[in-house]
């Protein structure tokens, strides 16, 4: 018997360092939305739910990598994924529903225990998608991705590259077309489907995944990092004035617009990345602080709302300007500091405790390059279009 090949971590390490800067993202949107806005800062992170998109091509793109040719069997696939997000997942939606409790705020049986087994982004009710812990719908589609990744794998892995590109054009034109053609829709429905819904996320995963599997195969992408930074940058900049001339809850606003069609940019940002690791250079996403930073992000991802929600339960938002300053930072450190430690004793323990059931089994041998465990990461809501 051989030991089954585990994903090491950190052997792109630039990939690890961008999951901290992707979480960070997230967090600033949030508190934006929720707690009040800082000028400029603000400006630039009102649509950084799009971190969520950036994680669901990140997890396609490791997992194609990790697993291409591997011989890792379905079932033990799988186990390492339910190992990798599920232990949290539970202790941040105990702690999240308790806290709803000390607010005086019922939450739905029915949404918490969606929830824990995964499905609730599959219910159109917000009451259900948003379930016990906000920011938890993202691991519904996670959890769908990681179901049909074995087989999309199979399909994609023999294909050539030809193929694979023409993959990509038609899932970055298929979220286009789903813009477009759900216009006419109820806004409700119309968030369900294109925000929530893993049918739809699942063309950014698999975007990922045909990205993986080229950089596997030798593909190097012509975009030098600083550019992919830079197109990145330049597109959350360019909804500033887009987000001046329509409201968020119309459909052409780039409220759904910012998370369906920045996959791309995202593609490019991840793909130039590891290009860099590949071939030796420094990034400055790779140093032992980014390494941790990046480990920390998953936990920081769920805990984040949490601590944003019981802040401003109990001192109220802050008055504009440096009351709003000494609020984000408290966040931030606080969010931050549970996020380690919560890595430290629940997430990291778990994960290696629950993936030791499968630790000796008969595989192939690892692939040359493993790379880093993708960590879901998501967002919360508000009462404009919910988060």
């Amino acid at each position: 018997m051989t030991s089954i090949p585990t994903p090491g971590r950190d052997r792109l390490p630039s990939l690890t360092g961008l999951r901290f800067w992707a979480a960070l993202l997230v967090v600033l949107y949030h508190l934006s939305r929720q707690v009040g806005t800082v000028p400029y800062v603000s400006d630039g992170v009102w649509y950084g739910r799009s971190g969520v998109t950036f994680f669901f091509v990140l997890s396609g793109v490791v997992l194609a990598w990790t697993y291409d040719g591997a011989g890792v069997p379905v079932g033990v696939f799988l186990w390492r994924r339910f190992a990798r997000i599920w232990p949290l997942l539970a202790v941040s939606v105990a702690v999240s529903v308790a806290l709803w409790a000390l607010m005086d705020r019922a939450v739905s049986l029915k949404a918490v225990v969606a929830t824990l087994l995964l499905v609730h982004a599959w219910f159109p009710q917000p009451v259900i998608f948003i379930g016990g812990n906000p920011t938890a719908w993202s691991l519904s589609d996670e959890a769908w991705f990681y179901l049909t990744f074995p087989v999309l794998l199979a399909v994609l892995a023999r294909r050539s590259a030809k193929v694979w590109a023409w993959t990509a054009v038609a899932v970055s034109g298929a979220a286009l077309v789903l813009w477009l053609a759900l216009s006419g829709v109820s806004p409700a429905t119309r968030l369900w489907a294109l925000d929530y819904l893993p049918l739809t996320r699942f063309l950014q995963f698999a975007l990922g995944v045909v990205a993986g599997l080229a950089l596997k195969r030798g593909w190097r992408p012509p975009v030098p990092l600083p550019v992919a930074v830079g197109l990145v940058v330049g597109w959350h900049l360019a909804l500033i004035p887009w987000s001046n001339a329509v409201p968020d809850g119309l459909w052409y606003s780039p409220y759904t617009a910012s998370q369906l069609l920045s996959a791309p940019f995202f593609a490019a940002l991840i793909c130039a990345a590891a290009r860099a690791d590949l071939d030796g250079r420094r990034t400055g996403l790779g140093g032992a602080w980014m390494i941790k930073l990046g480990h920390w992000s998953f936990a920081w991802y769920l805990l984040h709302e949490i601590v944003i929600r019981t802040a401003v339960f109990k001192w109220g938002k802050p008055a504009p300007g440096g009351e709003t300053v000494v609020f984000w930072a408290g966040v931030l450190a606080v969010s931050l500091a549970l996020a380690a430690l919560a890595y430290q004793c629940v997430e990291h323990p778990a994960e290696r405790r629950l993936r030791g059931r499968f630790g000796r089994s008969s595989a192939a041998p690892a692939p040359p390059h493993p790379s880093p465990d993708p960590s879901p990461v998501h967002t919360r809501t508000r009462t404009r279009p919910p988060a």
